[in-house]
């Protein structure tokens, strides 16, 4: 019969330093996944400053003469019931920030007849481009990940994303809004 074998004992020393190799290399690990998946800003589509809308009265809109300063972009249509709904408010709105540097744009996903019909009736004094079939393609790449309307994205005065809605937008939204820069 054979004797058992014992295994030899560990000093305290041994075990502190195989814990203390642990917990580096634990926290290391955590570290470097913080960095890969580190809250990173909310940056704007490439491509999005040089894009261009031609408004329902003819002219061309350039996304570029918006740069820097804050831009509240709502994506609408006429058929769209809480689209309409929304409008007056965003025409307060810009009415009320425009000399404190907001901008307001409306990206009509919609026909240019039943758009310029609908101006002629309701009023809008900030900018409206017609954004089309395109427009459902930006508001995805700006998150709205069903294509739904009415979408609002609102942009820094450095470009970056600051806020999203899907959905009607309300009073206290355009509130917690305006403090934005």
């Amino acid at each position: 019969m054979e004797a058992p074998e014992i295994a030899p004992k560990e000093s305290p020393r041994r075990r502190w330093a195989l814990g203390a190799l642990a917990a580096t290399a634990l926290g290391a690990g955590v570290g470097a996944s913080w960095w890969r998946n580190r809250p990173k800003p909310d940056a704007a589509p490439a491509g999005l400053w040089a894009r261009q809308w031609v408004s329902p009265q003819g002219p061309s809109i350039a996304m570029q003469s918006f740069q820097g300063r804050p831009l509240l972009v709502n994506f609408w249509a006429t058929w769209c019931p809480p689209c309409i709904e929304e409008l007056p408010l965003i025409e307060t709105f810009y009415q009320q920030n425009k000399a404190n540097g907001w901008q307001v744009l409306g990206l009509a996903v919609d026909k240019l007849e039943r758009v310029q019909s609908f101006l002629k009736a309701t009023p809008l004094s900030f900018a409206i481009g017609m954004a089309g079939l395109e427009g459902t393609e930006l508001s995805r790449e700006l998150g709205n990940m069903t294509g739904s309307l009415p979408f609002t994205v609102v942009l820094a005065s450095d470009g970056q994303i600051a806020q999203r809605k899907l959905g009607r937008i309300v009073q206290q939204d355009l509130d917690q809004w305006r403090g934005l820069r």
